[in-house]
């Protein structure tokens, strides 16, 4: 009697589980990963690239005081409609302007 062999895990023994218990607590707590890019040539400075990348939760960025999403229009559909409201304002206020103007010069062509 031959037993087939097994092959084994491609991410061994729970290693999808263990992933993700750590991508729950980086996510829970937060990363914050910084590095610097500069490029010298004869001891001149020539280009200097910060780099800072944070990978947390939503909720854990609020409580850091990160939300800068919420106010983007192309993430966040509350920010979209309220930069629509303040350009359809805007829009509003620019034709009253115009019809004034026109109105104005309307009087002016009747008046003898």
């Amino acid at each position: 009697m031959t037993t087939a062999s097994r092959l084994p895990d491609p991410y061994g023994q729970g290693g999808g589980a263990n992933l993700a218990d750590i991508l729950e607590r980086v996510l829970d707590k937060g990363i914050v990963i910084a590095g610097d890019i500069r490029i010298n040539l004869l001891d001149i400075e020539l280009l200097t690239i910060k780099l800072r990348l944070i990978v947390a939760s939503v909720d854990k960025a609020k409580e850091m005081g990160i939300d800068w999403w919420e106010s983007d229009p192309s993430l966040s559909s509350g920010a979209r409609r309220d930069e629509l409201a303040r350009e359809n304002a805007e829009l509003r206020e620019r034709l009253a302007r115009l019809e004034q103007l026109e109105l104005g010069r309307t009087r002016e062509e009747e008046a003898p």
